[in-house]
């Protein structure tokens, strides 16, 4: 259920087809469709952590703040995350889509809280190519709705590459594999497990991103904090609503097709429930901030 992942080092191939979560199937990776970022950018911006904020405030260095944007997609973590920090900024946006890195450049904010310039600037590319060098210099990376599409090697090297880096990670809205819906319907268990495996395929850490991360940070000896930042949708959200049970719905037939009829059916109840207001839909995912060890003297040395 990430944002997208079109940098996560696979490349998309042809003939797409509409698929789960606002993604595009190719023949290799789905790929993330600007019209379901742009979908979810209010309940994503509800949804991040200001705790872990507040707590990464006194970490950051600057002037002026170097910030990497992981993943950027329409730019939806920026607009977020920069009209809250004070100081000049520089924002460098990765993603390995440039329609949608043109998308994110043009939409970030210009100012910061207290007035000051944010500069923006672009990089494509994928992850397995993200080293300290890259970040040299950066004050945090930061990445939204990503951790959960990625492989654990990547989340390693995002890691790594951090710690050698000495910078901070926030990366908000990884997915942990528990949805509430109310009211409740016998289906509701079947068709989590179902997506919940479909997150997995490809060996990708799904629902397990949380647990992968931190572990991952914690290794290299960075400290971990996260925090709840679950999706409440619900009348008001509700076209939001019907696209996400599109997505998540879908992409459990595909995982076990023998669901067939009765997912369909479901489907269809849960989207009249939507449409009427009466389904309150609670998708929990996490957000993360690892602070890197501070430097020891003879490190210095």
């Amino acid at each position: 259920m990430g944002e997208h992942h079109p940098q996560s080092g696979r490349c998309a191939g042809t003939a797409p087809r509409r698929t789960a979560e606002g993604r595009v199937k190719t023949t290799d990776v789905p790929r993330y469709t600007p019209d379901w970022l742009e979908l979810r950018e209010g309940a994503d911006a509800a949804a991040r952590s200001p705790e872990l904020l507040e707590a990464l405030g006194p970490q950051l260095s600057g002037p002026p703040l170097v910030i990497h944007d992981l993943g950027c997609g329409t730019g939806s973590m920026g607009r977020w995350l920069a009209p809250r920090l004070s100081g000049p900024q520089l924002w460098i946006l990765h993603d390995r889509d440039p329609d949608l890195l043109d998308r994110a450049a043009v939409r970030m904010p210009r100012a910061a809280t207290d007035g000051s310039r944010i500069t923006v600037a672009t990089a494509r590319g994928d992850l397995s190519r993200l080293t300290a060098s890259t970040l040299d210099g950066a004050s945090l990376v930061t990445a939204s709705a990503l951790l959960d599409v990625l492989t654990p090697e990547e989340v390693d090297g995002i890691a790594a590459a951090c710690a050698e880096a000495e910078c901070p990670a926030l990366l908000a809205l990884s997915v942990v594999g528990r949805v509430e819906l109310t009211p409740a319907d016998p289906m509701d268990a079947e068709i989590t497990e179902a997506f919940n495996a479909h997150q997995r395929r490809g060996g990708l850490v799904g629902p397990d991103a949380m647990a992968v991360a931190s572990e991952a940070f914690a290794r290299h000896g960075a400290t971990v904090r996260t925090h709840a930042s679950p999706w409440v949708l619900g009348a008001e959200h509700s076209a939001l609503t019907a696209e996400w049970l599109r997505g998540w719905v879908g992409a459990a037939v595909d995982h076990q097709p023998e669901l067939g009829a009765h997912a369909e059916a479901y489907l269809r109840r849960r989207l009249a429930m939507a449409a009427a207001g009466a389904l309150r839909v609670v998708v929990h995912h996490q957000d993360l901030l690892a602070l890197p060890a501070p430097r020891t003297l003879g490190a210095a040395a």
